[in-house]
């Protein structure tokens, strides 16, 4: 359990790795916030592959998942030639939806850069509404259920 979370270690996935490139800078010199957001984006797409949501999975059986709500929390600034991780680990899992946290750290002093947690929806892509979360995948989501402090 690290004393900055109070999470166990194990329940997080990580879920994404790369570097701040110099285009990812706005005028202040440090990585703007629309990359957080892609960034966080890429993470949650490995974060549902692990879990069983694979794009297999969801083109063979015409599901998607929908984001309905995010919330970011930025605690530190990152800069060209940074290089990040983000870890990702499940907050609540209902029939048809989850909500889970992302935490992405400067990989060279571990420091928190910023924390974004998400509500998704699983839906029919034809029928165009939600439908309920595969039993395998409940099951996944909630191995990785995580007490994990929030900013908010």
């Amino acid at each position: 359990m690290t004393e900055a979370t109070g999470v166990t270690e194990t329940k997080l996935i990580e879920s994404y790795r790369g570097a701040v490139y110099p285009w990812h800078c706005d005028h202040m010199n440090h990585m703007n916030v629309m990359w957080y957001v892609g960034k966080f984006d890429e993470a949650t797409w490995n974060f549902f592959l692990q879990v069983g949501l694979t794009p297999s999975f969801l083109r063979a059986n015409n599901r998607g998942m929908a984001a309905v709500d995010q919330r970011i929390a930025y605690q530190s600034e990152l800069h060209a030639g940074d290089t990040v991780a983000v870890r990702t680990g499940t907050i609540e899992v209902g029939t048809k939806s989850l909500k889970f946290f992302h935490e992405m750290r400067n990989c060279e002093n571990n420091e928190i850069a910023a924390i974004t947690q998400l509500t998704a929806v699983h839906i029919d892509t034809v029928a165009r509404k939600s439908t309920p979360l595969p039993t395998d995948v409940v099951a996944r989501l909630r191995e990785h259920i995580a007490d994990y402090k929030l900013p908010w």
